[in-house]
């Protein structure tokens, strides 16, 4: 079975390669099964390498070409010039480029991998927004590092991945203070938890305003992370079962020609 990947199609441009990776087509097994992408966790190294051989083949691309990130829920955002080694990722949670050939890679288990691309200046990213990178800017972050190689908002398009959906991510009070102390108006990405002290929070939602206020045309695709065990790993999933390792899905772009 090869890796299995969903595409958007505001990103199916001429001279484009995506895909947000769902969990199948991998040689993973156990709690990692099976497209585990993951280089920080506890799966095997090799498994691992596989699986990231067969994501980077299925957009037409080399293992080699594949830009990780050591991912830290924060908003610094890189420039990819060239392919770095894994053990070399930079520390960041987004990366732009205008290479031919690099694959831009997001990993994540119900954060939101967002894909971005300006096809007229040839420019891509990708970043991984949880909600506190959200919070704290990385989204905007990774738009004015497109804008430093050349990419015009007028012409950047988005599109937030499956990540964690409204009606699964029960939050707290610490979460939703620290939305609001950014914009009260932000409120209304939280509705009612089914628990006293407890909402429920839109996280792609929040981050396709906070790109919208940009300017930048953004899309959402509808698969929620949590609910669909058979398609996607899940952090909060996991969590709510009584922890243990985990696998992560990986969510890719590059510029093929």
């Amino acid at each position: 079975m090869s890796a299995e990947f969903l595409t958007a199609d505001p990103l199916q441009l001429p001279g484009l390669k995506h895909g947000f990776f769902t969990r199948n087509g991998g040689v993973s097994t156990g709690a990692f099964a099976s497209l585990n992408c993951s280089l920080s966790g506890k799966d095997n190294a090799a498994a691992v390498r596989e699986n990231r051989t067969r994501a980077a083949a299925a957009l037409g691309l080399p293992h080699r070409a594949l830009c990780g990130l050591t991912q830290v829920h924060g908003k610094r955002v890189v420039v990819a010039e060239d392919a770095w080694l894994e053990d070399q990722r930079p520390e960041a949670d987004g990366v732009v480029t205008r290479r031919v050939g690099l694959v831009l890679g997001i990993i994540t288990g119900d954060c939101a991998p967002v894909l971005f691309a300006d096809r007229a200046a040839g420019v891509i990213g990708g970043a991984h927004a949880g909600w506190r990178g959200a919070v704290l800017g990385v989204l905007e972050e990774t738009v004015f590092a497109m804008e430093g190689l050349g990419a015009a908002r007028r012409d950047i398009i988005a599109v937030v991945g499956p990540c964690i959906h409204q009606p699964s991510y029960e939050v707290a009070a610490d979460l939703r203070d620290a939305v609001l102390a950014r914009s009260p108006a932000d409120a209304r990405f939280f509705a009612t938890g089914k628990r006293e002290g407890r909402w429920q929070f839109d996280l792609p939602g929040y981050c396709a305003a906070r790109l919208s206020a940009l300017g930048i045309a953004v899309s959402i695709l509808p698969h929620d992370t949590l609910a669909d065990e058979a398609r996607f790993f899940s952090h909060r999933r996991n969590t709510l079962a009584g922890g243990g390792p985990i696998g992560h899905q990986l969510s890719a772009i590059a510029i093929a020609d």
